[in-house]
């Protein structure tokens, strides 16, 4: 079992962004490629949402905090890749789910596949509830 940690454990950018984290989502830090097998076996039984950010850059902050600040489901688990610090995961993840690299980007895993992804703007909770639905 993955233990789901805080986001402030693995993302020291901006404290105040950090504290928001904490309170709001139960990130699953996405920090090693053994993970991804992890998330392909239990998108068979749950839906798994990957977000990939990159701290340097403010569309993906934007994107960032609109599902901060949506309401998340439990029925779903959310990993969190930080794009600067685990660049070669991103590069494994378009080869493993046959999406092109983006960022900011949202992917949806169910059965083992990508069923959804989503960059920049079109990154909504709606949208990721709605296609997790189906």
């Amino acid at each position: 079992m993955v233990a789901q940690l805080p986001i402030k454990t693995f993302l020291r950018v901006d404290s105040r962004l950090v504290s928001l984290f904490e309170s709001i989502m139960n990130w699953i830090p996405l920090t090693d490629e053994a993970q991804l097998s992890t998330i392909s076996t239990r998108s068979s039984e749950k839906p798994q949402v990957i977000f990939k950010h990159s701290t340097r850059c403010s569309i993906s902050s934007m994107a960032l905090s609109r599902l901060e600040r949506a309401d998340a489901t439990d029925a779903i688990d959310f990993y969190y890749l930080d794009l600067i610090k685990y660049r070669p995961i991103s590069a494994q993840i378009a080869e493993l789910f046959h999406v092109a690299h983006e960022s900011p980007q949202i992917l949806l895993i169910q059965n083992g596949t990508c069923t959804y992804d989503e960059s920049h703007m079109g990154i909504s909770m709606e949208e990721i509830l709605e296609q997790a639905s189906k």
